[in-house]
């Protein structure tokens, strides 16, 4: 079993099934002990923001700011560079422990040894 399992969704309320399923799969991994990085790109960037979470709905489906606080608990939520910049987002704008990072850092996560990366 892999050791880190990153995860990249794409996704917001644009298609918010995909969007609930990564999130989803981040928020058991992490229940389940795994090690979990979860980055925000495209429109689900916006789940950076205060508030932003609960605004989105999606019937059956648990609550996306209970998914993203389970996930900030105990791993780790980064929102991409060029995603903010494209949205005027800044690191003192994003919800607390949801950092800002780029390509490289995402490259240099999913190529670890024992690291399992999915893209939604």
């Amino acid at each position: 079993m892999s050791k880190k399992l990153v995860i990249k969704v794409t996704a917001g309320a644009d298609a918010p099934e995909r969007c609930s399923q990564a999130f989803t799969v981040a928020a058991v991994a992490v229940a389940s002990g795994v090690e979990v990085s979860l980055w925000l790109t495209g429109e689900s960037s916006w789940f950076a923001l205060p508030g932003r979470a609960a605004e989105f709905e999606l019937p059956h489906a648990a609550p996306l700011p209970d998914l993203l606080e389970s996930v900030l608990a105990t791993g780790t939520v980064t929102l991409c560079t060029q995603c903010a910049a494209r949205r005027g987002i800044g690191e003192k704008d994003t919800v607390e422990g949801v950092r800002i990072a780029g390509a490289q850092v995402f490259v240099s996560e999913i190529m670890a040894d024992g690291v399992q990366a999915l893209v939604y």
